[in-house]
């Protein structure tokens, strides 16, 4: 079965997923980042099949995340080397360490990113340079570009419309939860009890009432 492109998707993820979507080649750009460039260093870091290697390389130069340089010509040999756009692809690799790291290794990290000075590692988070802001799902939102179209305007407007409405029910439910006092609804429910309670001795004392005017009316008739 042909597989289906993202190329063509209004969407950054997407796209990006059409060109570092199988993992193959997002391993061969971890070791690329790390300073690996030719066919034999991938192979024996990878364990790979050499047809698969040339594939995802192969990929990844089409892709532009790679330039093939050749470093030898008796015999031809070559090195795949990064470009500005396969360095920029640090960024996902640092933070899939990370994310790694917090919820796939439960015997403690293999591999850290660490501070090249002081050793220590680094606590990664994601931060807005004009603001100095860590970004969080509470203060950003994404929303549609300049470029989008009016689907693309159309699946983000229902989203945002989706968070609103979630958002305002749990502010309602919080809201509730501060309005009524603790021990309120035990209280009334004593209260209640002590009123049913109350009022069947009302109706037992009735019914001698009952009785001593039938025995009064079968005293006149004797």
């Amino acid at each position: 079965m042909e597989r289906k492109s993202f190329g063509n998707m209004q969407c950054p993820v997407a796209r990006t997923l059409e060109r570092v979507g199988e993992w193959w080649s997002i391993l061969i750009l971890r070791d690329a980042l790390q300073g690996l460039t030719r066919f034999d260093q991938f192979q024996k870091s990878l364990d790979i099949a050499p047809n698969m290697l040339t594939r995802r390389l192969t990929t990844l130069v089409d892709a532009g995340m790679l330039e093939r340089r050749q470093y030898s010509d008796r015999p031809p040999r070559f090195e795949y080397v990064l470009t500005d756009l396969g360095r920029d692809f640090r960024t996902i690799i640092v933070a899939l360490n990370a994310w790694g790291n917090k919820h796939f290794a439960p015997e403690g990290p293999s591999v850290m990113l660490v501070d090249r000075d002081s050793g220590k590692q680094v606590d990664l988070g994601l931060v807005d340079r004009n603001t100095g802001k860590e970004i969080s799902g509470r203060e950003h939102v994404i929303v549609a570009g300049p470029q989008a179209d009016e689907m693309t305007r159309e699946r983000l407007d229902s989203m945002q419309r989706l968070r609103e409405a979630a958002n305002d029910a749990a502010n309602e439910a919080r809201l509730t939860e501060e309005a009524v006092e603790p021990g309120a609804p035990k209280k009334a429910k004593k209260v209640s009890d002590l009123k049913v309670k109350e009022s069947k001795p009302a109706k037992a004392k009735a019914k001698p009432a009952e009785k001593t005017g039938k025995a009064a009316k079968l005293a006149k008739r004797a």
